[in-house]
């Protein structure tokens, strides 16, 4: 007979606690599932690539398409896993089609709720919105998460879908759960569709020349490790704190791209020129700036970022395998640049 499974209990440690993660091989899932791990938590992730059986880092794999997956195989997936918590870390970002991001950013969500109001026993359910959910912002701007939802890209249309059928299912069938809106995640590993991942895979391969599109806007950026600490925060939160609540989960501060790209080629030491290619600019309609208002994390989930932009770019550059050479002193009384590098 198997072991009785502990309740997770608010506030308590996670250790032992069975925690099934959807998308457990993508970006943010891979370091959600280590952070679980590394709390003590039974971890399994769900991916449709993923092999049945123990990985690295101490968690288990089950194989999953989950954009073929209906609500009874969801439902049977939670009860064989027994988890008590549930975080959905699935979904396609901009360089999947229109097609692939509504069938995984909103329609997989739908079934899901539906999969976990018909449990006995349902688990916290933990969703990874996005910020692309509220609507542009005027430069300087905190974005709460009472600003308006009117996204004008396709991404926040479905990803705000998936995060509307969550919070409609916390208040009409009492489902515990809740929605984590993440800024842009950054750090080790950071896909190369990504500004960062992309600029990391080049400085990699040696590039003298970046050839970017142009870079003005402004990015809210937090490190991948803190959004991973966010959500074991939010597994462990009071349920009366976190249940049918939207949660911002960003950095706090808006970053001009260009400086985020001019960093990256500091921290490498490398001879690289930047060009902006106005015939490089993309098709999405980005907002011009992004800054998260995170207070509410602050205060009911007793999170705040840790890692600085410097750190979690050092630590993706490594990732990617371009040598970064220790920052050389600073002159006594020489003053610093925006970088913290000497500038005389």
């Amino acid at each position: 007979m198997a072991a009785p499974v502990p309740p997770h209990r608010d506030g308590e440690p996670l250790t032992g606690t069975p925690v099934l993660v959807l998308g457990g091989s993508g970006y943010l899932g891979r370091h959600i599932c280590s952070a679980f791990a590394a709390a003590g938590a039974h971890v399994v992730r769900v991916s449709r690539g993923g092999a049945r059986g123990a990985d690295g880092d101490g968690c288990a794999s089950v194989r999953l398409d989950l954009s073929a997956a209906g609500p009874a195989e969801l439902a049977r997936l939670c009860a064989d896993t027994r988890a008590r918590v549930l975080v959905n870390a699935s979904g396609a970002v901009w360089a999947g089609g229109e097609p692939e991001m509504t069938a995984l950013n909103s329609a997989l969500v739908d079934r899901l709720v539906r999969a976990v109001a018909g449990l006995p026993d349902r688990p916290r359910l933990i969703h990874l919105g996005s910020a692309y959910e509220y609507a542009p912002a005027e430069p300087g701007t905190s974005v709460g998460e009472d600003w308006p939802t009117t996204p004008t890209t396709v991404y926040g249309r479905t990803k705000l879908s998936g995060s509307r059928a969550v919070l409609r299912a916390a208040a009409e069938s009492d489902v515990d759960g809740t929605v984590l809106r993440v800024a842009v995640a950054c750090g080790p590993g950071a896909p190369v569709t990504s500004l960062a991942g992309a600029v990391a895979e080049r400085l990699a391969a040696g590039a003298g020349e970046l050839r970017l599109a142009p870079l003005r806007s402004h990015r809210d950026l937090v490190d991948v490790r803190d959004v991973a600490d966010a959500v074991l925060a939010a597994a462990a939160a009071p349920a009366g704190a976190v249940t049918g609540g939207v949660v911002n989960v960003g950095s706090g501060r808006a970053v001009p791209v260009r400086d985020l790209v001019d960093l990256m080629i500091s921290l490498s030491a490398l001879p690289v020129r930047v060009v902006e290619d106005p015939a490089r600019h993309r098709a999405r309609s980005d907002a011009a700036w992004q800054r998260l208002d995170i207070g509410r994390a602050r205060s009911l989930l007793g999170w705040a970022p840790r890692r600085t932009l410097r750190e979690s770019l050092r630590d993706l550059l490594t990732a990617a395998g371009v040598p970064c050479p220790a920052p050389r002193a600073a002159t006594p009384g020489a003053p610093l640049n925006s970088h913290g590098k000497d500038s005389r």
